[in-house]
């Protein structure tokens, strides 16, 4: 007879401090969206992501710097994700107006907890100077690269209007709809919110956009 040697299930590996910042940076995400940001604590991240308080504040040290760290992770995430959507769009200009629209609702981004954190980071006054900080130069960039494609387009079509005022009404309707898919009692689809992000752009540029967006042929 062989004798049966019983093995115990090989551990999972201790995670990184990188991968452990990323649990408390997600956790914070969670509870923000569940509590809001003056009732959020490092005890209770802690505790959302299955870590001793002692372990949160090793990382972060206080309330402040890890709300510093999660809001320069959602700059980041959203930054990559409409810099990732250009880089498999079209050369057209409207191709390029079409990737940054769908990109903010992409279920990667445009999730619950997500919005919340953000609708929190921007009402809550005492996180203003915070914003400014970490946001300042991706929002910055963000709007410049918006404002050179409308400026392509409307060139490129025809259209009258201004560039800069054209590339903020499609930015404020993107904001407003997410702010509206987290406060309305009973909000409207994900994809009714991009809809009508699509309909701003084909206000102004009617023969490349509809309610289902980019118009082909165009």
């Amino acid at each position: 007879m062989v004798a049966v040697v019983e093995t115990s299930p090989t551990p999972r590996r201790k995670l990184s401090r990188a991968e452990r910042r990323l649990q408390l940076i997600e956790a914070t995400i969670s509870v923000i969206a569940e509590n809001g940001f003056a009732r959020t604590t490092l005890g209770e991240v802690a505790k959302r992501a299955g870590l001793s308080h002692g372990l949160a504040n090793f990382h972060f040290e206080s309330k402040d710097k890890l709300l510093a760290a999660t809001l320069e992770h959602l700059s980041d995430e959203y930054r990559a994700n409409w810099q990732a959507a250009l880089a498999v769009a079209g050369p057209h200009p409207a191709d390029r107006i079409a990737a940054l629209i769908e990109a903010d609702f992409t279920p990667a981004i445009c999730t619950a907890d997500r919005l919340a954190a953000w609708c929190a980071f921007w009402g809550e006054a005492q996180s203003r100077p915070m914003y400014q900080d970490v946001c300042g130069q991706n929002d910055e960039e963000y709007q410049g690269v918006l404002e050179g494609f409308c400026r392509d387009l409307l060139a490129d079509g025809g259209y009258g209007g201004d560039a800069v005022r054209v590339a903020r009404v499609l930015r404020v309707t993107t904001e407003g709809v997410w702010l509206d898919l987290m406060t309305l009692q009973s909000p409207y689809s994900r994809d009714e919110a991009r809809a009508t992000v699509l309909a701003a752009a084909a206000a102004f540029f009617p023969r490349h956009f509809g309610p289902d967006g980019r118009l082909a042929g165009t």
